[in-house]
């Protein structure tokens, strides 16, 4: 590692914990809850990233399956970040993330490389612009893969995200690495907090957000295009981070996997009744 600069977490103590003890006791609640995925092998999934109360049950269910179904990685790829099609594509290329139960220590060299093949924009523990997007999983990463490197990616909701999926496979590939992708997303939205109330409020609004918005965008991610994944969250508002999604699916197809499958959803109304609430998927690949 030629940096030792660590990215302090903004969000410990309030998101997620932030001691070791009460994150460890966190996940054992999340197992009780976690499904099995029927697939022997995985090599990619899809997380949410509200804070644990609310969300961490099913990202855990998401990184759970891939420790226990997909080889042991080198490295962990996590897209990420809140992002406009206008937006930069962001790697984060030195250092390490503070997390509870240790530090993650960058990729170097699968950043470096990647940044000598693109036009993407090298971030550091100290400058950075990934968020609760990507911070939400570092707990829970280093707990499933305490040995892993990670690679956060900015992946911006356009095609040209598939072009740096592949400039990283083949990176990867040739360095012998062994790499599993989370792609992190929330899915709609909903109520007078966000500004999106195309169906109301109450009881139909809530209806439609689960049985038609987000299933829209779930089936989207486990079998329609990458392109089409970021064209459906653009054009519902069903996904805030679509291209991350994309990014996650393309690698899963770059290893051989056309679909993939759900294991879990709920909305935070599921926790908290509320007005505007936003809904949460597992899709594993």
């Amino acid at each position: 590692m030629t940096s030792t600069a660590i990215r302090a977490a903004d969000l410990a103590g309030t998101w997620y914990p932030d001691t070791d003890t009460e994150c460890r006791r966190r996940f054992a609640q999340f197992d009780r809850e976690a499904v099995d995925s029927t697939r022997p092998r995985l090599f990619a999934g899809i997380v949410p990233h509200a804070g644990w109360t609310f969300s961490g049950a099913v990202a855990y269910n998401t990184i759970r399956e891939l420790a226990v179904r997909a080889a042991k990685p080198d490295t962990v790829v996590l897209f990420a970040g809140h992002m406009r099609p206008s937006s930069p594509m962001t790697v984060m290329s030195s250092g390490a993330c503070w997390t509870p139960l240790g530090d993650l220590v960058t990729d170097e060299d699968l950043a470096q490389a990647l940044c000598a093949q693109l036009d993407i924009r090298a971030e550091s523990p100290t400058a950075h612009s990934q968020d609760n997007s990507a911070e939400t999983q570092f707990p829970l990463i280093k707990h499933f893969f305490p040995g892993a490197r990670l690679l956060i990616i900015g992946a911006p909701p356009r095609d040209d995200v598939i072009a740096l999926v592949d400039a990283l496979a083949d990176i990867a590939q040739d360095s012998g690495r062994c790499v599993v992708a989370l792609g992190s997303t929330d899915l709609t939205h909903y109520g007078p907090n966000y500004m999106f109330t195309p169906h109301g409020v109450g009881p139909d609004a809530e209806t439609w957000v689960r049985e038609v918005n987000d299933p829209m965008f779930i089936q989207a991610a486990r079998s329609a295009s990458p392109q089409d994944v970021i064209s459906t969250g653009l054009q519902h508002h069903n996904a805030c981070c679509p291209g991350s999604v994309a990014a996650a699916k393309h690698w899963a197809q770059r290893m051989g996997t056309t679909d993939g499958e759900q294991l879990r959803y709920c909305t935070s109304a599921d926790i908290h009744r509320n007005l505007s609430f936003v809904g949460y998927c597992s899709v594993v690949y």
